[in-house]
């Protein structure tokens, strides 16, 4: 079973910068999508940003196109979401997730295996 632990969140202010990350326990990150996916409070999970085991196929939510950015360390079992320009409404709480195979996917039904998420608060 992989294990998924997320950092990097906090509290910041409109404008600035944050950069969260997700390790993977070792040998099961291996031939596996990764995704980024947040919740706000009374609202849904929803994806933020994807990257295919080979990172050559990433995808971005439309809210965070142009300000996040998705990569990943295979060497070292972890996945990277930098985000610039934060604004309030990117407020919520982010997970990671391990997608069942080596595609990235949009829909939480490719990932069968979740963090427990990490907190990003945007003050005005």
């Amino acid at each position: 079973q992989v294990q998924l632990v997320e950092s990097g969140g906090g509290l910041v202010q409109a404008g600035d910068s944050l950069r969260l990350s997700c390790a993977a326990s070792q040998g099961t990150f291996s031939g596996r999508a990764m995704g980024w996916f947040r919740q706000a409070p009374g609202k849904e999970r929803e994806v933020v940003a994807s990257i295919s085991w080979s990172a050559g196929s990433i995808s971005y939510a439309d809210s965070a196109s142009g300000r996040f950015s998705i990569s990943r360390d295979n060497a070292k079992n972890t996945v990277y979401l930098e985000m610039n320009s934060l604004r309030p409404e990117d407020t919520a709480v982010y997970y990671c997730a391990a997608g069942k195979g080596p595609y990235n996917s949009r829909s939480r039904e490719a990932y069968d295996c979740w963090g427990q998420g990490t907190q990003v608060t945007v003050s005005s």
